[in-house]
């Protein structure tokens, strides 16, 4: 009987015609519907291929948290020790009994995987959706979004082996759903606001409006250098680098700064560019059809207001599909030296991302920042959510705990909050302790009111703003204004770059994760605004107050103060 079943077995395998012994199974992710937009249309082709990434258990993920927060905070004896490549790689690589583990099962369903990033803590691997729905015992499906006619196949469910648990964290894409590309911009919530040609008035500003921000003048980097005290100096360490990303493959036009430097700077070099990183196959074709207002304007103000600082366009092709985010931070992981500051004006729903998903790419930002780069992100522009809401929406990956938010404003003497700013508290991420005073504060003075309507446990956003409506840019050769917090992200990622530029100077390091020194010794630094909401979901969305508040965050920057604090 022994060698009967030998034989049988060896047939078997020669054969690779064995179905796998069935393992005791656990759920590893569910939800109970889609993402708002989309519809279930029909079960999905066994024969489709899919394009999988499976992520490990890192070893040590708590003592990376740690070691990011004393290196970020002012008063601990570590701060600004930055972590190298390869110590942030420790603590995030799987064990090695993981990575056999995980091997074993995917070989037994005939799926070979190949090492995606660095620490290991990634895997890829093609599966059809037959063979990806016996690994996960999932049913896999076509998901159409209305709006679009884009399909997803995606499960609503699904599992691992049991005696996987502690070693698998997640399988992408399966439960997240990324929007469909919109026009000019990749993600939908911080989708640019464009205005018609510039339209100058002649009315008189305020006297105590900075005489650049003067109307009929619109918003040009000269008003913000004045209203933010911004120095117009160049900068002088070569090491210092300023990332700009960019999806969907639309270009930023390189006429188009040359003319905005020439008009707007006249005192750089007018052939000052930037450097074009590609990711995914991204390029950067120089015809003005492709170009886009978002990528423009977000080279432009970094290129125009970080004054020779080198600005890399960090430019995410189509072939990213909907992993961009984690191809995107892969990306920056890869790198020896990472830019010191990376800005993105792009985002999408909060739920249309699983919650394990989001957790594991923010956690790949608490790695670049506790190698000492400070991720900025557009909190976004439809307010606290559009039509009529069950819940006010919240945008990933703007609340991760580990980036730095940025709202917009507008106006003069004072500056109040923009009303498209996309603020509030995320479903995610609990309050984090840099800013649980400040959102403890808020939420007193708030009281009962949109109670149910938004976590109070949840971590609070935006961080800080700058100004964010009727900026002037150059686009297709001709004037325009813009508006969204995808102005504001890359203005205020510019002042920390010129701050970083001082403290390499000076010998010191750069500011790495921004938020413990934003919420303790640089609070202060900041113009506290105290007007404005956020409108939406049929409500005037929340106000802003005295001290931090989801509309304004901490408020808006003073680059002297900013100098001081940061101990220049």
């Amino acid at each position: 009987m022994l060698h009967t079943g030998l034989t049988v077995l060896a047939a078997c395998f020669a054969l690779a015609q064995c179905t796998p012994a069935r393992r005791a199974m656990r759920t590893l992710e569910s939800r109970a519907a889609p993402p708002s937009g989309f519809v279930h249309s029909g079960p999905a082709s066994s024969s489709t291929v899919l394009h999988l990434r499976m992520a490990l258990v890192p070893n040590d993920i708590a003592g990376l948290e740690e070691a990011l927060y004393s290196v970020s905070t002012p008063s601990s004896p570590r701060y600004g020790q930055h972590l190298s490549k390869q110590e942030v790689e420790q603590f995030v690589a799987p064990k090695a009994d993981s990575v056999a583990a995980v091997n074993s099962w995917l070989a037994e369903h005939s799926i070979n995987a190949t090492t995606l990033t660095p620490a290991g803590d990634w895997l890829s691997f093609s599966a059809t959706v037959k063979q990806a729905s016996a690994l996960l015992d999932a049913d896999f499906a076509v998901f159409t979004h209305e709006e679009t006619g884009e399909t997803f196949v995606r499960t609503l469910s699904y599992g691992i082996p049991a005696d996987l648990s502690g070693h698998v964290e997640l399988v992408h894409p399966t439960l997240s759903f990324s929007i469909p590309r919109r026009s000019g911009s990749a993600f939908h919530a911080v989708q640019p606001v464009q205005s018609s040609p510039v339209k100058r008035s002649a009315a008189v500003g305020d006297a105590t409006t900075p005489a650049a921000c003067a109307s009929p003048t619109p918003i040009r980097p000269k008003c913000l250098q004045e209203l933010y005290s911004i120095p117009t100096a160049l900068a002088k360490s070569s090491s210092n680098h300023l990332g700009v990303i960019g999806y969907n493959d639309n270009s930023a036009n390189l006429d188009d700064l040359q003319l905005f430097l020439t008009n707007f700077r006249p005192d750089l070099n007018p052939s000052t560019t930037f450097t074009l990183d590609s990711v995914d196959g991204g390029t950067n074709p120089q015809d003005p059809s492709d170009s886009t207002g978002e990528t423009n304007f977000d080279t432009q103000y970094t290129v125009g207001l970080a004054s020779g600082v080198p600005a890399h366009f960090i430019q995410v092709g189509e072939e990213s599909g909907h992993d961009a985010w984690l191809d995107t931070v892969n990306y920056l992981l890869s790198q020896s030296a990472p830019p010191q500051v990376v800005t993105t004006s792009y985002a999408e729903a909060e739920d249309n991302v699983s919650q394990a998903y989001a957790t594991k790419i923010c956690s790949m930002y608490m790695q670049l920042g506790a190698r000492g780069t400070s991720m900025l992100f557009a909190s976004g522009d439809s307010g606290v959510g559009q039509g009529s809401c069950k819940q006010f929406v919240a945008t990933f990956p703007n609340h991760c705990p580990y980036v730095t938010s940025v709202g917009a404003t507008t106006g003069f003497a004072p500056e109040t909050g923009a009303t498209l700013t996309t603020g509030g508290f995320s479903t995610y991420f609990n309050v984090t302790q840099y800013q649980n005073q400040s959102v403890q504060a808020y939420l007193s003075k708030l009281g009962s009111e949109y109670s149910g309507l938004f976590n109070k446990f949840g971590r609070g956003f935006p961080d800080v703003s700058t100004q964010g409506v009727k900026v002037e840019y150059f686009w297709r050769g001709a004037e325009w204004l813009f508006t969204g917090t995808s102005v504001a992200s890359p203005i205020f990622a510019s002042i920390i770059a010129l701050i970083n530029d001082e403290l390499i100077t000076a010998g010191k390091s750069p500011l790495g994760f921004l938020n413990p020194w934003l919420y303790s010794t640089a609070a202060s630094a900041f113009t506290d605004i105290t007007s404005g909401n956020n409108p939406g979901c049929g409500t005037n969305g929340f106000p802003a107050e005295v001290g931090w508040d989801p509309v304004t965050g901490l408020g808006t920057p003073n680059y002297a103060k900013l100098r001081t604090a940061a101990g220049l």
